[in-house]
C-alpha cells in the first residue's frame, strides 16, 4: 500500500517550496501564478527510526522504508472548477491521490504576490474548498442524471444508487466537504467509483509562524473535521511531522519484518487483521495464512534476537483474528 498525497492551494502559498523540501527535487518555483502546469511527483521515505535499529540487530543487507508519493498540483484559483487558470486540468490530478495537504499562507510578505491581493487564510481556505466542492458536485450531478434514467426501469440497485447520490449531492450543495460523511456512504460502490476529491481526508499546512495563525483559523479547520500542522516553510528542514500527521489522519500504521536480507516497513490501515497484513507482503499469504509470530519492535530489541525472544517466551503466536498494532514485527506462516 503506497500513500499518495496531493499538495493543493492558491498560487504562491508555498506548495512548490514544500514539495522541494520534501523530495529534494528542483521544481519550477516562480513568483507568479501557474508556474507549475504539470504535477510534479516525488517519492518520499517515511521517517522510521525503528528500521535502523532493527537492521543493526539483524545485520541486514538492505533497509526498505515505507514511502509516500507527493503530487505538487498547480495553484488553484477562484473559478478553477469551470476551467479558470487551467483549473479543471489540475483538479483531475487531485482525483488520483489518497489524501490532500492544503497549504494555506499565513505569513505576511510585501515581496511575494498574493493572487487575492492580501493575506487572509480563512478566505483562502474557503476559496480552495469551494472549488473542490463544485468540482465534486459536477461529477455527482452527471452520474446522478444517468443513474436516475436507468432507475426508471425499476432496477432496485439503480434506485438505491440514485438515493445515495442524492444524499451526497445535498451535502455538497450545502457547501460541505464529504470526508466526514458515514463510511458506508463513502465506501458505496456508486460513490467510490467517482473518486471524489472532498471525500479524501485533509491535512492543512499553515505556512507561517505560530504567531501568524489565528484561533479563528484553527477552530474553522477543526470544525471541518480536519487537522493541521503549523510550519514556516521558509525555514523548514524536517517535515517528518507532516508525514506522521498524514498517517494519523488516514488511520495508517506500519508493521515490520526483519532478517539478514532486509528490514522493511509495511503500511496498512489501522484495524486490519493479521491475514490482511500478510496479504500486503504477498497476496498468497492472505489466502494461505495459518498464523503469525508477533513481537513488538522494542521488545525484540530488548531480547537482542529472535531466538532470544523465543527463549524468553516473548514471541507470540497469533491467529486470523489478531488485530495488527503499529510496530509489530511479524513472521508469517502460510500454507
Amino acid at each position: 500500500m503506497r500513500l499518495s498525497i496531493g499538495i493543493v492551494g492558491l498560487p504562491n502559498v508555498g506548495k512548490s517550496t514544500l514539495f522541494k523540501i520534501l523530495t529534494k527535487i528542483e521544481v519550477n518555483i516562480a513568483n507568479y501564478p501557474f508556474a507549475t502546469i504539470d504535477p510534479n511527483i516525488g517519492v518520499v521515505t517515511v521517517p522510521d527510526e525503528r528500521l535502523q535499529k532493527l537492521s543493526i540487530m539483524s545485520q541486514t543487507k538492505k533497509i526498505v522504508p515505507a514511502v509516500v508519493e507527493f503530487y505538487d498540483i498547480a495553484g488553484l484559483v477562484k473559478g478553477a472548477n469551470e476551467g479558470e487558470g487551467l483549473g479543471n486540468q489540475f483538479l483531475s490530478h487531485i482525483k488520483e491521490v489518497s489524501a490532500i495537504v492544503e497549504v494555506v499562507r499565513c505569513f505576511p510578505s510585501d515581496e511575494i504576490i498574493h493572487v487575492e491581493e492580501g493575506v487572509n487564510p480563512v478566505r483562502d481556505m474557503d476559496i480552495i474548498n469551494t472549488e473542490l466542492i463544485l468540482k465534486d458536485l459536477d461529477s455527482v450531478e452527471r452520474r446522478l442524471s444517468k443513474v436516475e434514467s436507468e432507475a426508471k426501469s425499476g432496477d432496485k440497485k439503480k434506485i438505491k444508487d440514485a438515493a445515495t447520490l442524492k444524499t451526497v449531492k445535498e451535502r455538497l450543495g450545502a457547501g460541505n466537504l464529504l470526508f466526514t460523511m458515514p463510511k458506508e456512504i463513502l465506501n458505496d460502490e456508486v460513490v467510490r467509483e467517482l473518486n471524489l476529491i472532498t471525500a479524501k481526508p485533509q491535512v492543512y499546512l499553515l505556512n507561517g509562524d505560530e504567531a501568524h495563525v489565528s484561533q479563528e483559523l484553527k477552530d474553522k479547520i477543526k470544525a471541518l473535521g480536519a487537522d493541521y500542522v503549523i510550519m514556516n516553510l521558509a525555514g523548514a528542514e524536517n517535515l517528518d511531522l507532516l508525514i506522521k500527521k498524514a498517517y494519523e489522519v488516514l488511520g495508517l500504521i506500519s508493521f515490520l519484518t526483519t532478517g539478514v536480507e532486509e528490514t522493511r516497513a509495511w503500511t496498512i490501515e489501522r484495524g486490519w487483521k493479521a491475514p490482511q497484513a500478510a496479504g500486503v507482503i504477498h497476496s498468497d499469504f492472505e489466502k494461505k495464512f495459518i498464523r503469525a509470530e508477533v513481537i513488538n519492535w522494542a521488545k525484540l530489541l530488548e531480547a537482542g534476537s529472535e531466538s532470544a525472544a523465543k527463549q524468553k517466551g516473548w514471541l507470540r503466536i497469533e491467529g486470523k483474528d489478531y488485530i495488527m498494532q503499529d510496530g509489530d514485527v511479524v513472521n508469517v506462516r502460510h500454507g
